[in-house]
């Protein structure tokens, strides 16, 4: 490929930095919030636990509420941890292997991880959809509407699906204009020496007096 070509395909690729970071913005809300909603039905549990063996009455339904809030955190900070390259990587033989070698297997890496989400999506929709058509309650005595969590469910596994695909087009235009360095970023495994450098920039902040890091 000629050096226009591929300066034609870095700049493509560039395009899509404002969707990622976006998705970034978007996924760190969501990731505070599924949070809090963990936390949420952690304190429902507890009290019901309390309640039980003080009182032998149950508030009801808390184990299916920390059920949904379990699947729907979940789902919701999928697309952050991609971004910032929390997901687990084997990276034992990774390390060793040559720079264009690494930036091949991320990609192949990203795209099985686009098929497996491609089709967990779909599925989750159908799951959600059918609920809604059918009118389907839990079997519970709360009757919760089964479509309200799992459509929470689904949007938090459709927006790991985009933020998967658009990621998986830069970092592969990336590969096919030569920027290896971008393709690291954008999805090689951490090293150790970054999550050692990024530890010590957050001791740092916080001897600084600065702001806590994001999740």
């Amino acid at each position: 490929m000629t050096d226009a070509g591929r300066r034609a395909l870095g700049a493509a690729g560039r395009w899509l930095d404002p969707a990622l970071a976006l998705a970034e913005r978007v996924g760190l809300r969501a990731v505070w919030i599924g949070g809090s909603l963990l936390l949420a039905s952690a304190i429902l549990v507890s009290v019901d636990v309390v309640i039980r063996k003080l009182f032998t009455v149950s508030l009801g339904g808390a184990d299916e509420l920390s059920g949904y809030a379990f699947a729907i955190g979940i789902a919701w900070a999928f697309p952050f941890a991609l971004l910032r390259r929390a997901n687990v990587r084997i990276d034992a033989l990774y390390q060793h292997l040559p720079a264009r070698v690494s930036a091949v297997l991320d990609i192949v890496a990203l795209v099985a991880l686009a098929v497996f989400v491609t089709v967990l999506t779909r599925y989750a929709w159908e799951v959600a959809s059918a609920s809604w058509r059918l009118d389907a309650l839990s079997n519970s005595a709360l009757k919760m509407p089964l479509w309200i969590p799992q459509g929470l469910w689904f949007l938090g596994l459709a927006l790991f699906f985009l933020t998967t695909a658009a990621l998986t087009l830069r970092a592969g235009l990336a590969l096919a204009s030569g920027d290896l360095a971008t393709v690291r970023k954008l999805a090689g495994a951490r090293s150790i020496q970054e999550e050692a450098a990024e530890e010590a920039a957050y001791g740092k902040s916080l001897a600084a007096g600065g702001e806590t890091r994001a999740p």
